[in-house]
């Protein structure tokens, strides 16, 4: 059997580039000031509380951590989903049950909570704007002006060309956006592995999340992979949901248009030529409707 000195993926969560370039404070620190616009130097002022075992783990943050009496919670996606504001409402919702645990919270003194931030950074082969608000009333079947419970997230576009003065004050990410647009850019022209391969080579040499690949170049390689392959399956998934929903609706589409024709005396071979379809499909889709 052939020996790897690879580590095999761990496809939990914290498995994700993103996740592992910023448990780092340092890095952390500096993607906080360049995202809040403040100046903090001191990494230790940072207290990550990330959900290492959260409930919902279809619902797991990337990252979450406090500073300056604010929570901030932050997550990759390169997938766009209206539901992030949410999943962000399920995961906080621990966070501040966890933090308030030894409260009173029926006493009569105000119990108070750190403020929240919710940051998605995208990077998806959808187009999207440098900014987009996601919020939690969009998903509100009855729309309220004045809606009773609201969360916010800022969805940040961090692809090529997308908001390049937030990445110029913070060089992971203007780096970590570099990485993986080669790392999708190669795929395209050569094996999966292949491609990870050329795109670490070539960051350590350019200087680009040098250090940070050097130290971690085995893991980040199979997360790397795992990344792209989960990336791809899912937009399989969607693909071929939309093929069959579309199949699907034709199928019924025809089926009323063929009850229409029957009912006017048509013969099969008359329907077949009027809808521009093959005798057999009409036989059979007959059959279903005098089921």
């Amino acid at each position: 059997m052939k020996q790897t000195t690879e580590p095999p993926v761990n496809r939990m969560y914290k498995s994700r580039i993103f996740a592992m370039l910023y448990q780092e404070k340092k890095e952390l620190l500096d993607l906080y000031n360049a995202i809040s616009g403040k100046h903090y130097e001191d990494p230790e002022l940072l207290e990550i509380n990330t959900l290492e075992n959260a409930i919902y783990m279809t619902m797991k943050n990337d990252l979450s951590f406090l500073i300056d009496f604010r929570l901030s919670l932050y997550e990759h996606q390169s997938t766009y989903s209206p539901n992030l504001p949410l999943r962000n409402l399920f995961y906080i919702s621990d966070l501040y049950s966890g933090m308030t645990k030894n409260s009173n919270l029926y006493g009569t003194k105000l119990v108070e909570i750190p403020a929240p931030q919710f940051v998605i950074f995208y990077n998806g082969i959808k187009e999207m704007p440098d900014r987009t608000v996601l919020r939690l009333s969009d998903a509100y079947s009855v729309k309220d002006e004045h809606p009773a419970l609201e969360l916010a997230a800022v969805m940040l576009n961090i692809n090529r060309g997308h908001n390049e003065k937030l990445k110029e004050l913070c060089k992971s990410l203007k780096d970590y956006s570099e990485y993986t647009a080669r790392v999708r850019e190669y795929a395209n022209i050569m094996p999966i592995s292949e491609a990870v391969e050329q795109a670490i080579c070539e960051c350590i040499q350019e200087g680009i999340l040098a250090e940070f690949l050097t130290q971690n170049r085995a893991e980040a390689k199979q997360v790397s992979i795992y990344e792209y392959d989960e990336e791809k399956h899912m937009r399989q998934e969607r693909e071929a949901s939309w093929e069959e929903g579309w199949t699907t609706g034709r199928m019924e589409l025809l089926k009323e248009l063929i009850q229409k024709k029957l009912s006017k005396g048509m013969s099969v071979s008359e329907i077949a030529i009027e809808l521009e379809e093959e005798e057999a499909l009409i036989s059979e889709l007959i059959q279903e409707l005098e089921k």
